[in-house]
């Protein structure tokens, strides 16, 4: 797919809507171009999908922790971290226990394999991270993060 442009805004005139510079279009765009480019790396290397390795970040971070908050920290809907999770179980890189707090509730882990393969992933994530970033100063960086922030507030408060 090809990268889109920053256009010029057009003028609102109420019978077109140009779709390109449209603000949550762009950044769908580019969320996904960012996440598949950096998914080559764990799929064809780990053989992971995008949402097991979001799935695997948060237990290598967070765990244990119940499905739900996988999915909260994933911004992904229940079922689509259910099958993510059923995968990493059933290829031995996460582990499910009964709550002792709460017999009703489980908790995610991940497994010995699981923290072998996330603590190689993570520097490679961190890499493609680097080059996505490398065409931007210092202070942009931190003006992007802090512009990200307000957005993901403004998000939250619709």
């Amino acid at each position: 797919m090809k990268p889109i442009a920053s256009p010029a805004r057009a003028p609102d005139t109420g019978r077109e809507f140009a779709l390109e510079s449209f603000l949550p279009y762009r950044l769908s765009v580019l969320s996904n171009t960012v996440s598949d480019a950096i998914a080559r790396l764990y799929r064809d290397r780990f053989g992971l999908t995008i949402p097991e390795w979001r799935c695997m970040a948060v237990l290598g971070r967070f765990a244990p922790c119940a499905a739900r908050d996988v999915a909260a920290r994933t911004a992904m809907d229940k079922v689509q971290v259910s099958r993510a999770i059923a995968g990493l179980r059933k290829r031995g890189l996460a582990l499910q226990a009964t709550d002792a707090a709460d017999r009703r509730r489980s908790k995610l882990a991940l497994s010995a394999a699981g923290r072998r393969m996330h603590d190689e992933i993570v520097p490679l994530a961190r890499a493609a991270e680097a080059r996505l970033l490398a065409g931007l100063a210092p202070a942009d960086r931190a003006q992007l993060g802090a512009l990200l922030g307000k957005l993901q507030d403004s998000a939250a408060a619709l």
